[in-house]
Protein backbone atom coordinates (compact mmCIF):
# COMPACT_ATOMS: atom_id res chain seq x y z
CA UNK A 1 0.00 0.00 0.00
CA UNK A 2 1.11 3.59 -1.05
CA UNK A 3 0.10 6.84 0.41
CA UNK A 4 1.43 9.96 -0.28
CA UNK A 5 1.77 13.51 1.29
CA UNK A 6 2.04 17.41 0.34
CA UNK A 7 3.93 19.71 2.22
CA UNK A 8 4.84 23.03 1.17
CA UNK A 9 7.00 26.37 3.27
CA UNK A 10 8.39 29.53 2.04
CA UNK A 11 10.45 32.33 4.23
CA UNK A 12 11.20 35.75 3.19
CA UNK A 13 14.83 36.58 2.36
CA UNK A 14 16.64 38.10 5.13
CA UNK A 15 19.19 40.89 3.89
CA UNK A 16 21.97 40.97 4.90
CA UNK A 17 22.48 37.49 6.13
CA UNK A 18 23.49 39.05 9.34
CA UNK A 19 25.83 36.17 10.43
CA UNK A 20 22.86 33.42 9.13
CA UNK A 21 23.82 31.36 6.37
CA UNK A 22 21.40 30.17 3.73
CA UNK A 23 21.07 26.77 3.88
CA UNK A 24 18.86 25.09 1.60
CA UNK A 25 18.40 20.97 1.27
CA UNK A 26 21.12 20.33 3.93
CA UNK A 27 23.61 22.33 2.03
CA UNK A 28 25.32 25.65 3.23
CA UNK A 29 25.41 27.58 -0.24
CA UNK A 30 27.79 30.82 -0.11
CA UNK A 31 25.10 33.73 -0.72
CA UNK A 32 25.03 37.37 1.13
CA UNK A 33 21.89 36.95 2.00
CA UNK A 34 19.46 33.87 4.40
CA UNK A 35 16.34 33.11 4.90
CA UNK A 36 13.79 34.51 8.19
CA UNK A 37 12.84 32.40 10.81
CA UNK A 38 13.59 30.80 14.02
CA UNK A 39 15.77 27.87 13.04
CA UNK A 40 18.29 27.40 9.26
CA UNK A 41 14.92 27.96 7.96
CA UNK A 42 15.36 25.46 5.33
CA UNK A 43 12.55 25.23 3.32
CA UNK A 44 13.42 22.23 1.38
CA UNK A 45 13.45 20.19 4.66
CA UNK A 46 10.32 21.75 5.75
CA UNK A 47 8.51 21.14 2.72
CA UNK A 48 9.40 17.65 3.03
CA UNK A 49 9.11 17.38 6.61
CA UNK A 50 5.17 18.59 6.42
CA UNK A 51 4.79 16.50 3.60
CA UNK A 52 5.66 13.09 5.70
CA UNK A 53 3.44 14.87 8.73
CA UNK A 54 0.61 14.74 5.93
CA UNK A 55 1.07 10.89 5.74
CA UNK A 56 1.32 10.15 9.69
CA UNK A 57 -0.93 13.03 10.56
CA UNK A 58 1.92 14.13 13.05
CA UNK A 59 2.50 17.85 12.54
CA UNK A 60 6.12 18.60 13.49
CA UNK A 61 7.02 22.18 12.47
CA UNK A 62 5.12 24.22 14.67
CA UNK A 63 4.62 21.86 18.15
CA UNK A 64 8.13 19.71 18.01
CA UNK A 65 10.57 22.15 15.89
CA UNK A 66 9.35 25.26 18.36
CA UNK A 67 10.14 23.02 21.34
CA UNK A 68 13.56 22.47 19.71
CA UNK A 69 14.74 25.91 18.52
CA UNK A 70 14.08 27.04 22.26
CA UNK A 71 16.23 24.40 23.38
CA UNK A 72 18.94 25.83 20.70
CA UNK A 73 18.48 23.08 17.94
CA UNK A 74 17.88 24.92 14.99
CA UNK A 75 19.01 22.31 12.09
CA UNK A 76 16.00 21.44 9.96
CA UNK A 77 17.76 17.79 9.37
CA UNK A 78 16.75 17.29 13.07
CA UNK A 79 12.98 17.90 12.72
CA UNK A 80 13.21 16.12 9.38
CA UNK A 81 14.61 13.07 11.47
CA UNK A 82 11.49 13.16 13.68
CA UNK A 83 9.47 12.99 10.60
CA UNK A 84 10.53 9.91 9.75
CA UNK A 85 10.14 8.55 13.20
CA UNK A 86 7.14 9.14 12.69
CA UNK A 87 6.41 7.51 9.68
CA UNK A 88 8.49 4.14 10.76
CA UNK A 89 6.10 4.33 13.60
CA UNK A 90 3.29 3.54 11.57
CA UNK A 91 5.56 0.84 9.58
CA UNK A 92 5.92 3.00 6.60
CA UNK A 93 9.17 4.23 4.50
CA UNK A 94 9.92 6.82 1.90
CA UNK A 95 9.92 5.55 -1.80
CA UNK A 96 10.54 8.89 -3.80
CA UNK A 97 10.20 12.34 -2.72
CA UNK A 98 9.69 15.14 -5.63
CA UNK A 99 10.92 19.24 -4.62
CA UNK A 100 10.04 22.21 -6.26
CA UNK A 101 11.37 25.73 -5.24
CA UNK A 102 9.93 29.15 -6.08
CA UNK A 103 12.56 31.67 -6.15
CA UNK A 104 14.15 34.09 -8.45
CA UNK A 105 17.43 33.63 -6.51
CA UNK A 106 19.98 32.02 -5.73
CA UNK A 107 21.01 30.30 -8.69
CA UNK A 108 19.77 26.33 -8.24
CA UNK A 109 21.24 24.49 -10.84
CA UNK A 110 25.10 24.93 -9.26
CA UNK A 111 23.93 23.30 -6.18
CA UNK A 112 21.38 21.05 -7.36
CA UNK A 113 23.21 17.75 -7.63
CA UNK A 114 25.01 18.55 -3.76
CA UNK A 115 21.37 19.37 -3.30
CA UNK A 116 20.45 15.82 -4.21
CA UNK A 117 22.81 13.99 -2.66
CA UNK A 118 22.31 15.53 0.48
CA UNK A 119 18.47 14.89 0.34
CA UNK A 120 18.60 11.78 -0.56
CA UNK A 121 21.27 11.00 2.22
CA UNK A 122 19.06 12.22 4.74
CA UNK A 123 15.90 10.15 3.73
CA UNK A 124 17.68 7.20 3.24
CA UNK A 125 16.91 7.29 -0.40
CA UNK A 126 19.07 6.88 -3.58
CA UNK A 127 19.40 10.09 -5.34
CA UNK A 128 17.27 8.75 -8.31
CA UNK A 129 14.45 9.01 -6.15
CA UNK A 130 15.15 11.94 -5.33
CA UNK A 131 13.71 14.69 -7.85
CA UNK A 132 14.55 18.51 -7.38
CA UNK A 133 13.83 20.97 -9.41
CA UNK A 134 13.00 25.19 -9.35
CA UNK A 135 11.25 28.12 -11.45
CA UNK A 136 11.40 31.60 -11.06
CA UNK A 137 7.40 31.73 -11.85
CA UNK A 138 8.19 34.50 -14.66
CA UNK A 139 8.62 36.94 -11.64
CA UNK A 140 4.94 36.93 -11.07
CA UNK A 141 5.03 36.07 -7.37
CA UNK A 142 7.03 37.48 -4.50
CA UNK A 143 9.13 34.29 -4.63
CA UNK A 144 10.05 35.03 -8.26
CA UNK A 145 10.91 38.50 -7.79
CA UNK A 146 13.42 37.65 -5.41
CA UNK A 147 11.90 38.31 -1.77
CA UNK A 148 11.62 34.92 -0.50
CA UNK A 149 12.08 30.94 -1.24
CA UNK A 150 9.11 28.98 -1.66
CA UNK A 151 9.20 25.07 -1.95
CA UNK A 152 6.56 22.53 -2.56
CA UNK A 153 7.12 18.74 -1.75
CA UNK A 154 5.37 15.47 -2.74
CA UNK A 155 6.57 12.29 -0.98
CA UNK A 156 5.63 8.64 -1.46
CA UNK A 157 5.52 6.24 1.38
CA UNK A 158 5.17 2.61 1.24
CA UNK A 159 4.30 0.08 4.00
CA UNK A 160 7.65 -1.18 5.45
CA UNK A 161 8.61 -4.53 4.72
CA UNK A 162 8.22 -6.55 8.23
Amino acid sequence: MFKVGIGQDSHRIQEPAAGKALVLGGVTLKEDFALEGNSDSDVVLHAITNAISGITGKPILGPVADKLCRAGITDSAVYLERALEDLAGIAYRLAHVSVTLECRRPKILPVLSSMTAKVADLLGLAPEDVGITATSGEGLTDFGKGLGIQAFACVTAMRAEA
